[in-house]
Order: C-alpha cells, then structure tokens, then sequence
C-alpha cells in the first residue's frame, strides 16, 4: 500500500499484486468466459446483471444458506491489493462482497454462519423482523457491567457457528451485515445483499406475469428480470485493513476512505462480466446491458431494474446518465401512501445515505428515433477532429457501425451506445488519487432485435 510519499507491504515476502489488467473492455465484450463459482452453494449463471446464490437443502420455501468468515485480499485499480474479510459462500473460498442472497417474502430463511476469524462475528438483518438465533429471539450481547459487544448472537472465534432464521418481509432489496464491533468488521468487508421477491402477483398485476417480475407489491413494479442489476456502494480505509492484516489496533478517529467500491470492484474492472477469471475474489460485475425500450409494442415493454445499497459512511449521490430513474421502494418498502397512493419520484442523481437502499425503475429509448434517415440536426465532426473512445461505433445511430480510421482500436460489436454511470461525488470516484476509478460503470443499449450483437 502507498503510504504519502513512502511504501508500506505487509507480509512483503507472501503478498505480491494480483491485478492482471486494467484494460478489461475487449475481454468483457468477447466470446463467453469462464464462470467463478466462489463456493459450493450454486450461482445464478449470467455474464452480467444479479448473480443470486440458491440456498442449499430445505424445501422451495425453507432456503438455508451457509456463510462462511474468511480473509483474502481484492485487486485495486491502482495496482495495490487490499486485505479484506468477507462471508463466503458455503465453505468456499474468499470473496467480497458476500453472496447474494435471494429469496421470496414468506419464505422461512436459514443461515448458518461459520466463523473462522480471530474474533467473535455476527449477521444482522436489517429490515427482517424477529429474527432468531439458534432457535431463540436474537439479543445484543452484554458484558456483566452492561456494554454492548455485539447487535446480536455470535459465533465464537476460530470456529464457532450460530444459526439465524426468520420469516422474509417485504419484497425489496436490504443489507445483511455483522452486528459484531460493525465500525471494524464491516469496514473490513463483512456485508451483502439480501433480495427479497414477492411470492404471490400483486393485485391487478398484468396476465401472463410471474411475481418476481415485480421489485415490491405493487402492480405498477413490474420489470424486466433479465434487466436486473445491483449497484452496491462501499469504501476501504488501506490503513484500517493494514492494522487488521497486522494485528494492530485503529483508531477510528483517523478513519478515511482512499478507496470507493462498486460491487466490489473498481473501474475499470467494474464493467468485466460477472466471474471474470483475473478476479477470482471479486466475483460480481457491475455493467447494466439492456435494450432499447419499445414504446410501440403490441405486448408492452418492461424497464430495467437497479437496486442500490450504501454500506459505506456517507452519502453516495451515484449519478446513470442519459436517464432518470423512477424510485419505487426505499429501504425494502414500497413508496405509497397509507391507502396505497403511488409515492413513487423520479430522479436524476440517486442519494443514497450510509445504510440504504434503493429500488429504480429506468427505461431507455431514443426519445427522437434519430436515425441515418432522421439525422441529428446538427452537424457530426469528421473523424479527423474527433476523439474516439474504444466503445464509439463510428456512428451517433444506434445499431449502425461504420468505418474507423487506421490504428484505431473499437471493442464495440454492433452499434450499441454505452452510457457511463458513476458517484457523482467526484472525488469518491479515484483510487488514491488515481483518477477516474471506483464507483464507475456503464450502461450498455444494444440495437432492437434481431441483430448482431452476440
């Protein structure tokens, strides 16, 4: 890790950098590539958008998930490595975030948690109603002169488990973190995302739909589920993660974030496919690729769906461009009035506070059908006074391609637009000083179908 003008390495013998590539973009773009299952409980396979991990043994509505504490280390995108913690799945190996947990309201949730760490650790459950631990109601946990150590029950250091389970609630997107000394263990990675579906259709949802076609109960919630994507937002502290790796106290007073994170990731690693191979710890990708919404279909269009979650210690305002999103639900709870009037708003910029989460509808269309035959009405530079990125078609239409100049590399595969997405807080957007990393992503339009994106 850098340190002002000098180089500190813990374990500088054992450690050595991982990072293999900055430049991820022709990879994510081509053939299909090889899938990292972190752990025995199976993922949902997808290059791209939510990768929910199934629970393993009870029945379709009793999911059991293991988690598992361990220690490793993610690549950064300055070329420093951090050391971290993290729930893995099952008895896997490392990896940052935590699994995410899917399940469907009603259903009666397991999870045992298996702790490997030097020191006592947790899960909480935001938002989850009487939850129990090992078969009791959870209970912060007192020493005899009546100081909180924990938020709940623990599972004692260097192999100790407990076992949490509760009733799902509300359709919509919450946190699940430790509940044990939080400042240090979930700073130091001990967090994920818990997706909560509807099970039943909402009341006047649309026929020939399925519940989880829905973020909440509400019938005006549908999207598309294969435009589903998490925007998880998180921060590192390098020295507060160095004095963990070393057995070393931190004070708090001089915690400060060098370090912004989106699902785990920085830019532009950010934007590499799910299970990418040079990220084996880091499992989840955080690019949006959808269509064009068809506003004159027969059979109405769904939008996208992007549920956000803040596990850092200040606001985020995470900015998609080229769209407003609508929010539905805050905090896994629909935005509606006590007789179920639509509080439902659209914004530009999504704030989102230390602890929240927030569930957007977004479409994307081309709200003047520009075209070859329906130019844009000014005039495009010639190629010569243009600078051209690796993901510009050569064309400002959307399914079109055209010729590049001499040398000029393209990663683009058929005309689609990207549109970029990051922390409006610009600062919160570098690595170090390292510009233009963290919290950054895109938003990949393909052409209508057919084409011939792949």
């Amino acid at each position: 890790m850098k340190k002002g003008d000098t180089v500190v390495q813990a374990n500088a013998g054992t450690r050595r950098f991982r990072r293999v590539a900055l430049l991820v973009a022709a990879a994510l773009l081509g053939a299909t590539m090889t899938t990292f299952v972190p752990a025995a409980t199976a993922e949902t396979s997808s290059r791209v958008g939510i990768a929910c991990t199934a629970g393993v043994g009870g029945g379709a509505t009793t999911p059991i998930f293991n988690l598992t504490t361990k220690t490793g280390y993610i690549s950064l995108p300055d070329g420093n490595t951090a050391f971290m913690w993290g729930y893995s799945s099952g008895f896997g190996g490392f990896q940052h975030p935590g699994p995410v947990l899917c399940v469907n309201a009603g259903d009666t949730v397991t999870v045992i948690l298996h702790n490997t760490l030097p020191e006592d650790a947790s899960i909480v459950f935001p938002g989850q109603a009487d939850v129990l631990a090992n078969g009791t109601p959870a209970q912060p946990q007192l020493t005899g002169a009546g100081t909180t150590t924990s938020l709940t029950n623990t599972a004692a250091a260097g192999g100790g488990t407990v076992t949490y389970s509760f009733v799902a609630g509300d359709p919509g997107t919450y946190l699940y973190e430790s509940g044990t000394n939080p400042e240090k263990q979930v700073r130091m990675g001990l967090f994920g995302a818990l997706i909560v579906r509807p099970s039943v259709l909402p009341t006047g949802g649309a026929g020939g739909s399925i519940a989880s076609e829905y973020a909440n109960n509400r019938a005006d919630s549908r999207f598309n589920p294969s435009e589903e994507f998490m925007v998880l937002l998180s921060e590192i502290d390098p020295y507060q993660h160095q004095a963990v790796e070393n057995n070393k106290s931190f004070n708090m007073n001089n915690y400060h974030p060098r370090y912004w994170l989106i699902n785990g990731r920085g830019f532009p690693d950010s934007i590499a496919d799910n299970g990418a191979s040079w990220l084996p710890t880091q499992p989840y990708g955080a690019l949006a690729q959808v269509g064009e919404f068809d506003r004159t279909a027969a059979t109405p269009d769904q939008p996208g769906m992007a549920r956000y979650l803040n596990v850092g210690t200040e606001d985020f305002p995470f900015h998609p461009h080229g769209n407003n999103g609508l929010v539905v639900a805050r905090d896994g709870r629909a935005l509606e009035g006590p007789t179920g009037q639509d509080l439902s708003f659209e914004k530009f910029a999504i704030n989102i506070g230390p602890g929240q989460t927030w569930d957007v509808i977004f479409k994307w269309y081309d709200a003047e059908n520009y075209s070859p035959s329906n130019p844009v009405p000014v005039t495009v530079p010639q190629m010569t006074n243009e600078a051209i990125g690796v993901f510009y078609s050569g064309s400002p239409y959307l399914g079109t391609k055209e010729t590049l100049p001499p040398g000029i590399q393209s990663v683009n595969q058929c005309g689609e637009y990207y549109i970029i997405s990051h922390n409006h807080a610009l600062f919160q957007i570098t690595s170090w000083g390292t510009n233009m990393t963290g919290p950054i992503t895109y938003m990949r339009i393909d052409p209508p179908t057919p084409n011939n994106c792949g």
